[in-house]
């Protein structure tokens, strides 16, 4: 493919430097180079920026700590490139991925964003946290390939025409800004989600940072759903496993009572409440459950199911949160919203997802 157009990389950054070094090189290492390599440093204090600057690109510095939102539009606007290639600081690219992202969007003129899938390896392995939650986002991306209705920014191309049409990403938005840009991209565009365009992705390596992640940004889940429930909307955690992962838990109350030896005898059948739930859950996403357990064994799949029960709950506490945030404060939120949105076509059952 001749005549490729030219491509800003535009890197938001906090606190990366983990990672940093390996996310640039691999923008710099591509088949077809970038025109520049934009950083935006978002208040970071971990010596990010001179990461970046050693790595030769350049580097804008927000003062203050302002979220991905707003580190994305000052990296566009001070980008030349035809394309805008978003990376997130935590994702190494393979060589080829920003040259398929362009072939992507070249043989389909109404796509305005085509972005890719993580590796099953984690970018740096720090332990079964990080494994376990690499490969459900792997499994859900490489399973969603094709036409999508919900774009992911982490590894995407978008090409700079559609950026000044649709506007910034709403700055208001620390988390589920994907979502809300995806519903503009949808009035006039296509989104793909391409397996040719491929990366490695640092994943939090401890349960705890995890989990008051997925509480965060399922606090912006009423926000969200519109998009996530779109006939093509990308699912990470289908809607039967979510109500099962909290039949799990609200069935154990029931479960110890039957279990107590106190006359009259209590009826048995409530201890099956938390075996229903738990069987519900590992069903309603089978093909992770055989991922973990073809990648780590028996042992990996119980500790990765484990998690992946407490994450769902997190991610239910957290819409919980956010409703009642939702309810009370009405800056909470997107800060616009766009009138000509192309329906929502619902589909039953299959797309709760806590980002």
């Amino acid at each position: 493919m001749t005549n490729l157009p030219t491509v800003s990389v535009v890197v938001p950054v906090y606190n990366a430097a983990k990672t940093l070094r390996l996310c640039l090189t691999s923008a710099y290492a591509q088949t077809h180079p970038p025109l520049e390599v934009i950083v935006v440093d978002d208040g970071s204090t971990d010596g990010s920026p001179a990461v970046a600057a050693d790595c030769g690109a350049t580097v804008l510095v927000q003062p203050v700590n302002r979220g991905p939102s707003a580190a994305r539009n000052a990296g566009v606007a001070a980008s030349r490139g035809e394309v805008v290639f978003f990376l997130d600081s935590d994702v190494a690219l393979a060589a080829d991925a920003v040259e398929a992202a362009l072939r992507d969007l070249a043989a389909d003129p109404d796509c305005g964003c085509v972005y890719g899938v993580y590796h099953p390896d984690p970018l740096i392995d720090d332990g079964p946290v990080e494994r376990y939650r690499v490969l459900h986002i792997h499994s859900a991306l490489t399973r969603a390939v094709g036409p999508v209705d919900s774009a992911v920014f982490a590894l995407a191309a978008v090409p700079r025409a559609v950026l000044d049409e649709l506007g910034p990403f709403d700055e208001n938005l620390r988390s589920a800004e994907d979502d809300e840009y995806s519903e503009r991209l949808l009035v006039r565009h296509r989104i793909r989600l391409s397996g040719a365009v491929r990366g490695w992705h640092d994943e939090a390596d401890r349960l705890r940072p995890l989990l008051g992640e997925q509480y965060r940004r399922a606090q912006l889940m009423p926000y969200s759903l519109r998009n996530r429930y779109r006939r093509q909307g990308l699912v990470l955690n289908p809607t039967l496993g979510v109500l099962a992962a909290a039949l799990t838990v609200a069935g154990l109350p029931a479960a110890l009572l039957a279990a107590t030896p106190v006359p009259p005898s209590p009826a048995w059948w409530p201890a099956l409440l938390p075996v229903l739930g738990l069987t519900l859950f590992v069903g309603a996403n089978l093909p992770l459950a055989r991922l973990l357990r073809r990648t780590g064994g028996w042992r990996f799949l119980g500790v990765a199911v484990a998690m992946h029960l407490l994450v769902n709950l997190a991610m239910i506490a957290g819409a919980a949160v956010g409703l009642l945030r939702a309810l009370r404060d009405p800056s909470f939120g997107p800060s616009t919203r766009t009138r000509n949105r192309p329906p929502a076509t619902v589909r039953p059952a299959d797309s709760l997802e806590g980002w």
